[in-house]
Parts: C-alpha cells; structure tokens; sequence
C-alpha cells in the first residue's frame, strides 16, 4: 500500500501576493470555488489544498494535468480521471493536510483545544473521556481522539455517523497514526484500511 501526506503549516500568514499567484495556477472552476469564500483564509485554504494534492499527484504517481473531481453521496470526492488513487484533504486555521493512496484514506487536522465538556460528552465514550482527564495535557489528548474520529468518517466517506461516541471501538480494520504538534498548535490523524 502506497500512501503520502503533506502538510502546509502557519496558513494565515500567506501574503495577498502568493494568494494571488497560487490562484492564478488553478483551474477556473477551483479558481471560482475559491473565490467564493467570503474570508482570505477559506481562500487560502481551497487553493494550496488542491495544489497541494497536484504536487503529491506529479510527485507519487507522475500526473501532471490538474484533478478534476466526483463528489460521493456524503460529500468525499474521488478523482474523476483516475479513481483508483485516492486522496483526502482536511484544513484548520493553523494547517491544510492532504493524502494520497492507492487505497481508501481519510486525513483530518485540528487546532488543539477546542473541546469543553459539553463537545467531550457528545463525541467521547466513557473510557475516552477517563483517557482525557487523565491525561499531562487534556487538550492535546481530546484533539488526537477528535482527529482519529474524524479521519475514519473521512475514510470511509460516510460523514459523521450517530455513533460517534464508539466509532473507534469498531474500527479494528483501521490502520490510525496520530500526531500533535502541540508548538504548532494542531493534531492530525491519518485513516487507512489495513
């Protein structure tokens, strides 16, 4: 199994000036989507996301025309000219993260420490929420917990399902690595079939 990641990190200190270069190498229906975002951050976040995932397409499996994509039934595009190679991308106000495999893959990353109490009960079990208390950092535990959650719905392509709380209880097919770079400020997951 092939896979690779990339990430772009400290995001919001791109200058108008590489917004406006990076958007001039997208295609016209990205360059649009774009635009479409009322603040310089979702901006910024779909396009180096997308030529992100070209520089991993040319770099892993020398594709060098620009992706076009099908959107799935939850919303997890594939690749309309090459479906079978799969790719992911996940964004947060410190990072963008893509992937991409020769098998199904889901990537997310998040800033650390945006889980209260109220979050934590909704999305963690019983033995989740122990792990988190007790850990030296809690919000770095809830982050990787969060993102690992994540990364597997992304995975499979189903969106947030109602069980959420004991997703990772019936994920033994799932390959999950995780790391926080708590000095950067995020965490991210990547999910892989095993």
């Amino acid at each position: 199994m092939e896979m690779r990641y990339a990430v772009k990190e400290d995001i919001q200190h791109i200058s108008n000036e590489e917004l406006s270069k990076a958007l001039s190498l997208l295609p016209e229906w990205r360059r649009e989507k774009a635009l479409r975002f009322k603040f310089t951050l979702g901006q910024v976040e779909c396009a180096f996301s997308y030529l992100m995932l070209c520089d991993l397409l040319r770099e892993e499996y020398g594709i060098n025309s620009q992706p076009h994509f099908l959107i799935g039934e939850h919303g997890k595009p594939t690749l309309q000219e090459h479906p079978e190679i799969h790719f992911n991308i996940s964004h947060c106000k410190n990072a963008i993260a893509v992937a991409v495999s020769t098998e199904p893959i889901g990537i997310d990353v998040e800033c650390i420490g945006r889980g209260n109490e109220s979050l934590m009960n909704y999305v963690l079990n019983e033995e989740e929420i122990r792990q988190v208390k007790i850990s030296d950092d809690p919000p770095v535990a809830f982050t990787q917990l969060w993102t690992k959650k994540e990364a597997v719905f992304k995975l499979r392509g189903t969106g947030i399902c109602n069980d959420i709380k004991n997703l990772l209880l019936y994920s033994d097919n799932v390959e999950i690595s995780t790391i926080a770079y708590k000095e950067k400020g995020y965490a991210i997951s990547i999910a892989i079939e095993k």
